[in-house]
């Protein structure tokens, strides 16, 4: 790496006012202290998905300090960050963050936030660093083209308003849902893999499951029928289908699979978490065996929600009235089919409230993950959602943001 005083450029701007953007921002301020940072945002307000995050509270890292286990978070770039987390990982964002004054704190389930419980803390943060380095932002400054004219980068601003010259440039503009928003990194030679969702909840139309919006399962297997395709953890019961970590890591791993199926499968929902058939099956037995008297509805196994319990009785045609003494061998079957491998139809699918990931961008192919720098455009960087890299939720996005923004603001 060169090291903090070593002269390369003059002129480094920042396309994209986001977690990405800010943090490279930062890192190239540091590194280059000479040069001139310009943070271009082509809308009116910055760092918009930080203010969003974990319910506004900003889901800023996850917890998990196992390269390799980190790495497996990310349904696509799990390779490539594998490696890029040996420079900077999940520790050299908390370390990062405290040195800041930024105090953190780690959940039970590894989701890192900010002990305020605010995402405003992360956000002033970031204006702190870019004001104490004077990095300069440009509001409703859009980039519409990168031009290469030697070793310099041409940026034509807004409709072709203006046009400034910079000597390196960090693309941090986000996922685009079309491929059509990647046109003008296209044109300069990069490979786009296209866009399509990730990190979706489930529309189960028309079902009477949504009557049940609201209620959690906290150890739920979810899998595509006829797919390979797996989720696990909380499952969340909502209006319009299915949501929670068990959904939500399905259709990230899925992402591909599901958009070619045009979000219409039928999803496989073990409500236990235990998949061996047998097991299940003695369980239900000792419980006949243990409470004969007891009635199905007022003793709920694997301590089911009650409303779930009650619905899912009610599917299977045994009245909650009904003693367990009086289960056959069909009637614990038809309960062990249910709470293992209970089946919906999904028709469509809807974004996470705010925090809409898509799986695509820049292909991988085209940039030199040592550095970040394009293999076809010199002096040009990216970092951040841009790139084909995702991950499932829990901070991990975030983390992917600020590693590659680390790596990017190198300048190398």
């Amino acid at each position: 790496m060169p090291s903090k005083n070593q002269k390369i450029s003059n002129k480094i701007a920042i396309i994209g006012g986001g977690a990405a953007g800010f943090f490279a921002a930062i890192q190239a301020k540091e590194n280059h202290p000479e040069a001139e940072v310009v943070i271009f945002e082509k809308t009116t307000k910055v760092l918009s998905k930080v203010k969003v995050s974990g319910g506004g509270r900003c889901n800023v890292t996850n917890a998990e300090t196992n390269i390799k286990k980190l790495s497996q978070a990310y349904p696509r770039g799990a390779s490539k960050l594998k490696k890029a987390f040996q420079i900077f990982n999940t520790k050299h964002t908390m370390e990062w963050f405290e040195s800041k004054g930024v105090r953190l704190v780690a959940q039970d389930d590894h989701c890192v936030f900010p002990v305020s419980q605010d995402a405003q803390t992360i956000i002033n943060c970031f204006l702190s660093e870019v004001k104490r380095l004077r990095i300069r932002i440009e509001m409703k400054s859009g980039v519409d083209e990168i031009i290469s004219q030697g070793n310099q980068l041409k940026l034509v601003i807004k409709n072709g308003s203006r046009a400034q010259i910079f000597d390196k440039v960090i693309v941090t503009t986000g996922g685009s849902p079309k491929q059509s928003g990647l046109g003008w990194l296209e044109k300069l030679g990069h490979k786009i893999v296209r866009p399509v969702p990730s990190l979706f909840t489930f529309k189960i139309p028309k079902n009477p499951i949504t009557q049940l919006m609201g209620v959690v399962v906290e150890t739920a297997i979810t899998n595509i029928q006829g797919t390979k395709l797996k989720g696990d953890g909380p499952l969340l019961i909502t209006h319009w289908g299915m949501s929670g970590p068990a959904i939500l890591k399905l259709s990230a791993y899925g992402a591909r699979i599901l958009a070619d199926k045009n979000y219409v499968c039928n999803l496989q929902i073990n409500w236990i978490g235990i998949s061996n058939y047998d097991t299940v099956y003695q369980a239900l037995t000792q419980i006949k065996q243990n409470h004969p008297n007891k009635q199905l509805g007022n003793y709920r196994p694997y301590l089911l929600p009650e409303r779930l319990w009650l619905f899912l009785l009610d599917k299977v045609d045994l009245p909650k009235g009904k003693k367990w003494n009086e289960l056959g061998k069909k009637g614990i079957n038809r309960l062990v089919d249910i709470l293992t491998n209970d089946i919906y139809e999904v028709r469509g699918q809807t974004k996470f409230k705010e925090e809409f990931v898509t799986a695509g961008g820049i292909s991988l192919e085209s940039i030199n993950f040592k550095t970040m720098e394009s293999r076809v455009v010199p002096n040009l960087y990216f970092a951040g959602e841009v790139l084909d890299i995702d991950g499932i939720t829990g901070g991990y996005n975030f983390q992917a943001a600020w590693t590659t923004g680390y790596i990017a603001g190198q300048l190398q």
